[in-house]
C-alpha cells in the first residue's frame, strides 16, 4: 500500500509541474514576447481561466503527502521552513499580479504587476528546481529523521549542505529553462500573430539550453546520488521513463519545426513527466535520502501512515481526483482555442 501511495504522490507532483509549469513559464516569457499592453493581456488571458485550478494539484499533493507519509511531511516542512515561506510568498505574488493588474487604469500600475508576475515566476521555477535537487542529493537527516538546512553554506554538496549549492542551483537553472520552453509552447498554442511567432523563437532558442542542462543534471545526479543507478538497475522497466523524457524533448524539436503546436506542447509535457518519474523511480524506496548517513534516509516503509488509513484514504483519493480531473477537463474544453490580441480585452486577470 505504501508503494501505491508513493506512486500517487509522485504522479500528483508531476501533474502539478506539467499543469502549473506552463503558466509559470508563460509568466517567465511574457515580458519578452509581449511588447504592448494588449499583447501582455493576451498572454495572461491564455492562463487566466486555468492557473488557479492548476495549483489545486499542489494543494492536493501537500495534503496527500501529510496523509500518506506524515514522517516525511513533518521532517521536510521543518527542515525546509525558510524556502517554503519564500515559495508561499512567490505564489501569493503571482496570484496577486494576475488579479490586480487590471484594477487600476494606469500604465505604471500594469507595468509594475507585469514585472512582479515575471520575477515571481522566474524565482518559483528556480526554487522548485532547487527543491527537487535537494531531494535527489539528500539532506542532512539525523538518526531521528530531523534536519535543518540554511539557505546556503559553502555551495558544496556534502554532509552539511545548504539549500543552495552548485548542484541544486544547476537543477534550478535546468527547471527555469524547461519551464520557459514549456510556457513558451503554451503561448504558441494559445495565441496567434506576432506574440505566437516570438514565443516560437524563444522556444527554438531555449530548447538547446534544455538539452544541455538535461545532460548536465543527469550526469551530476548519477554522480552525487548512487541510489539512482541502483534503483533503475533494480527495476529495468523504469527505463521507460528516461526514454519518455528523451522522446519528449526530441518531439518538441520536431513538432515545433513542423508547426504542429499541440503535439509540440504535449511533447514538452512528456519530457517533464519523464524526467520527474525517472527521478522517482531511481530514488524508490527513499522518499527523502540522507546526505549524512544512508541509513538515516526516510523510505516508504519508515515514513508511511497507518495501513488501515492508507486503504480507506485510497477510496476517497479516487473520488476526489475524479472530481478534480473532471473539473480540469471541463475548464480546458470550455476555454479551448486561441486568445485574441485586442486593445479592449477586459476581464478577470487581463
Amino acid at each position: 500500500m505504501e508503494t501505491i501511495w508513493f506512486a500517487l504522490v509522485a504522479l500528483m507532483i508531476a501533474m502539478y509541474v506539467v499543469l502549473d509549469g506552463f503558466d509559470i513559464g508563460a509568466g517567465i516569457v511574457h515580458l519578452w514576447i509581449a511588447h504592448t499592453d494588449a499583447e501582455r493581456r493576451a498572454v495572461i488571458g491564455s492562463i487566466g481561466p486555468v492557473w488557479d485550478g492548476n495549483e489545486v494539484w499542489l494543494i492536493a499533493g501537500g495534503g496527500v503527502l501529510y496523509f500518506a507519509f506524515p514522517a516525511l511531511y513533518a521532517s521536510s516542512f521543518a527542515g525546509f521552513y525558510l524556502p517554503l515561506m519564500m515559495v508561499l510568498w512567490l505564489l501569493i505574488l503571482r496570484g496577486t499580479s494576475v488579479e490586480f493588474r487590471s484594477h487600476v487604469a494606469s500604465p505604471i500600475w500594469a507595468a509594475f504587476w507585469d514585472v512582479v508576475f515575471c520575477m515571481s515566476s522566474v524565482l518559483l521555477a528556480v526554487f522548485f528546481g532547487a527543491a527537487l535537487g535537494n531531494v535527489i542529493r539528500g539532506v542532512p537527516l539525523d538518526a531521528n529523521g530531523i534536519f535543518f538546512e540554511p539557505l546556503w553554506t559553502n555551495f558544496l554538496p556534502g554532509a552539511n549542505p545548504g539549500i543552495l549549492d552548485w548542484y541544486t542551483i544547476l537543477v534550478g537553472v535546468a527547471a527555469l529553462a524547461a519551464l520557459t520552453m514549456h510556457g513558451g509552447l503554451w503561448v504558441v498554442l494559445k495565441t496567434s500573430g506576432d506574440v505566437s511567432a516570438r514565443a516560437s523563437r524563444i522556444v527554438g532558442q531555449v530548447w538547446w539550453l534544455v538539452v544541455l542542462m538535461t545532460i548536465a543534471i543527469t550526469t551530476a545526479s548519477f554522480k552525487l546520488q548512487p541510489q539512482l543507478a541502483l534503483g533503475l538497475r533494480a527495476r529495468p522497466w523504469g527505463f521507460v521513463f528516461p526514454v519518455l523524457a528523451v522522446a519528449g524533448l526530441l518531439g518538441v524539436f520536431w513538432f515545433e519545426r513542423q508547426r504542429d503546436e499541440l503535439k509540440a506542447f504535449l511533447a514538452s509535457c512528456a519530457y517533464i513527466l519523464g524526467m520527474l518519474t525517472s527521478a522517482a523511480t531511481g530514488l524508490y524506496p527513499y522518499v527523502l535520502p540522507a546526505a549524512t548517513n544512508p541509513a538515516y534516509g526516510l523510505t516508504v516503509y519508515s515514513a508511511h501512515g497507518p495501513e488501515h488509513g492508507l486503504r480507506v484514504g485510497l477510496v476517497w483519493w479516487i473520488i476526489g481526483m475524479a472530481l478534480a480531473t473532471g473539473y480540469a477537463v471541463f475548464t480546458y474544453r470550455r476555454f479551448a482555442g486561441k486568445v485574441a490580441v485586442s486593445s479592449d480585452a477586459e476581464g478577470e486577470g487581463y
